[in-house]
Order: structure tokens, then sequence, then C-alpha cells
């Protein structure tokens, strides 16, 4: 025992005396590794700096012996349609058939995005002009077409053309929302609720809902949540518009399967209305009651005290109930005739959008965004436009919510606006 124990100590050190020298074997590999990779990558950025010096000096060479500005890395592409034709002479017909906007319009919207899309020459290659990146991501919202043919158009490569699209509809979000997609305040809600009375005949309504389903490629991802009960693959838009056909509120990107009773109950619009943040404080009077302004749905959604929708017809409606559904319909008809508007402009809303489905909200928002640039600066609308919208080959889903959904006090609402309305139509036989 005694002589175990004498020999343990020297085991303990020539033990520790192996780990120690395989630590440092391992040690020196890893460094041996580093001063590799390092030397590797000092001999790629060598040489790649010598790259860098002889394209500037091909490019500097080029630019001082030749009558145009070009590339030095890149094949040279015909400029010349954009440069001699739509700018020099483009006609006013012409401007709103190819870009959907007036010209003037089309060079406020540049002056617009200009902070998030101007770009700066380099030694190696010369910034796309900022109309022209305007307008390669307009002509693609208006006609949906491949990028290769925009690219051939246009002079530039499909995926400038794509980076563009991008580019575009990221800025249009992000600087043109704050000041064309928001919010009514105080004083815009009471004008729009005064033009919903004295257009559309519908008394202390604020806007009209309505959902837009968009045609779209399989995703990669759950791609079954994408299938609508129309039966084909799409996003859901949902969109709140005032009396002239403006959009006021949007919530885009939400797969095609979910129904429009849950992107309203998930949107902020929801909390906004539930709140009574759609009406000024105290609420107005009607009939002798005060009641918060309301919005005007279909059977997709649920009846609220700030939501009406029409009776449900079951073949035995009363005349005050039938007279309420005219007057509803005929006013939710503003919001039908702006999607019918939107996707007569933008066609990628109407035909099947091949973006990345990432971009595909963005783009949507984009395009709800510059139709009320257009309906606020009066550009024209061309009726022959909704000629390709008339037909569609993908039919809107049409959903339907349970009575049980709906919430019993707004009954009393609905029935009070019959009350108004079979007032009104004793007043004009009197």
């Amino acid at each position: 025992m005694a002589g175990e124990d004498a020999v343990q100590p020297l085991m303990f050190l020539m033990m520790y005396m192996i780990l120690k020298r395989r630590k440092d074997l391992n040690t020196a590999d890893a460094q041996r590794r580093s001063e590799i990779q390092r030397r590797v990558r000092h001999r790629q950025y060598f040489f790649q700096r010598q790259r860098r010096m002889l394209m500037m000096l091909i490019a500097r060479s080029t630019r001082c012996t030749c009558n145009y500005r070009t590339r030095a890395w890149t094949n040279i592409e015909s400029t010349d349609w954009w440069e001699r034709v739509v700018m020099k002479e483009f006609q006013p017909h012409d401007w709103l058939e190819k870009f959907r906007m007036s010209k003037d319009t089309f060079f406020f919207l540049c002056n617009k995005l200009k902070p998030r899309l101007t770009r700066q020459d380099t030694h190696f290659r010369l910034a796309l002009p900022l109309e022209k990146r305007v307008a390669v991501a307009l002509w693609r919202l208006a006609t949906n077409v491949e990028y290769r043919t925009i690219s051939a158009l246009f002079g530039v490569g499909r995926s400038t053309v794509c980076k563009c699209v991008r580019d575009v509809c990221h800025a249009i979000v992000s600087l043109l929302k704050p000041l064309y997609l928001q919010q009514p305040s105080e004083q815009e809600v009471e004008d729009t609720a005064r033009l919903f009375n004295t257009r559309w005949g519908f008394p202390h309504c604020v806007g009209a809902i309505d959902s837009l389903h968009i045609a779209i490629i399989a995703p990669s991802n759950n791609t079954a949540d994408y299938w609508n009960s129309a039966g084909w693959l799409s996003v859901v838009l949902q969109g709140v518009v005032n009396g002239l056909g403006q959009f006021w509120d949007v919530c885009a990107g939400f797969p095609g399967s979910t129904e429009d009773v849950t992107i309203l109950q998930n949107s902020t619009l929801w909390a906004t209305a539930s709140e009574g943040g759609l009406s000024p404080q105290p609420p107005r009077s009607f009939m002798g009651q005060p009641l918060r302004y309301l919005l005007l749905g279909d059977a997709a959604y649920p009846l609220q005290s700030w939501l009406l929708k029409c009776y449900p017809d079951s073949g035995q409606l009363t005349p005050r109930q039938r007279a309420f559904n005219y007057r509803l319909s005929r006013a939710r008809s503003v919001i039908e005739n702006a999607f019918l508007r939107l996707k007569a402009r933008w066609q990628c809303l109407h035909k099947r959008n091949d973006c990345s489905l990432d971009l595909v909200p963005t783009m949507i928002l984009a395009c709800c965004i510059l139709h009320n640039v257009c309906e606020v600066h009066g550009d024209t609308f061309s009726e022959e436009w909704l000629e390709a919208v008339s037909q569609s080959e993908c039919p809107q889903p049409r959903d339907t919510v349970p009575a049980s959904a709906d919430d019993p006090a707004a009954e009393e609402v609905r029935s009070l606006f019959c009350d108004y309305f079979e007032q009104q139509r004793q007043q004009q036989q009197d």
C-alpha cells in the first residue's frame, strides 16, 4: 500500500504533462491554421485591390476618349427609349397610359422620394437617374409584365429592375404613408361624415370596409395557408375608404385562407374603433341619441355598434329593412368602385403577382398610397382601364359570419337607422 501511494502522485504528474502537451499541440495547430487563413485573405485583398485599380484606370481612360458616358464593366445597354422618347416626346395621354399618372404627378412623386432613392456616381458605375428608377417601378406596378421585358425596354439589367421595384415600393411606404394614408383627424372625420351623408345618403358614417384577394405564385412554405375559399392562392388586402374612394386604413399580407373577420379583429382598426377612436368626444347626436360614427361592411363582418351591415335576406324582410339594405349597399359601392380603380390603375394587383412573398404586402400598400396620390392630384382615370379588370379569371371569395358573432346591442343601432330612413321617406311623401 505504501508503494502504491508513492506511485500515485507520479501518475498524476505524467497525466498532467500529457494533457498539457496535447493542449499545446492543438493550440499550435489552431495558430498555424489562423495564420494560413490570414495570408490567404491578405492575398485576396491584394489581388482585389489591384483589380479595382486596373478597372479605375480603364474607366477613366474610357470616359476621356468617348463622347458618351459608359460603364467599364458591363455591356452597353440602349437607353434611347427612356432618354429621347419618354423624356422628350411623351404626350400627356402617354404618361397616363404608361405610368398611370400625369407628368406633373410623376415628377412630384420623384421629388418626394428623393431622400430615399438618390444615388451617387462611383468610379465603377454610373448611378441610375432617380426618375428612371421610379419609372421602372411604376411600369412594373401598372402592367405586371416580366422583369426581362422591362429590362429590355429601359436598357437596364433584370436584377436592376427587381431592385428598383423593391426600393421604390419601400420608399413610397416610408415617405408618403404619413402624408396620404393616415387615420383622419377630427376635422377630417367630420368632413367625411358630411360627405357620406350628402353624396351617398348615409349619415353618421366615416368609411366603408371590404377585402380584396390578390393572386400570388405558390410560396415555398405554408402553401396550404394561402389557398382561399374560391380555390386559388392569394394574400388579402383589407381597406377602408372615405366618401371619395380614398383609402385611409389598409391592412395587407394575411394569407388567403384567413377570414375577413379574423383580419379585422387582428388589425389596429378593431382596437381603435372599439375604443371610440373613430368618433369625436363626446359622440354626436343622431335621432336624439349620442351615437359614435361608424363603418359600413358586408356579410363577412360581424355586426357592431360601430360597424353596420345589411339584414340577411331571408325572404321575409320588412319594408323598413329593405330600405335600410338599399341605402347601405348604395353607400358601400364606394369601396367596390375604389377596389376596381385600384386594380385598373395598378394591374399587379389584378393579375397574378410573381414577386417574392416578402415584398407583396409592401407592394400592395404602395399601390394604395399611389392610388390616393393620383386621386388627390386629380389625375384622369381612363374608363378603358376598367375593361382589363371587368372579367376576372379568379372570382373573389365571399365569406359570411354566423349571427352568433354579432353584437346584440348593435341591433338597436341598426334599428335606429331604419327609423331614420323611414322618417325621411315620410317627409318626402309629405
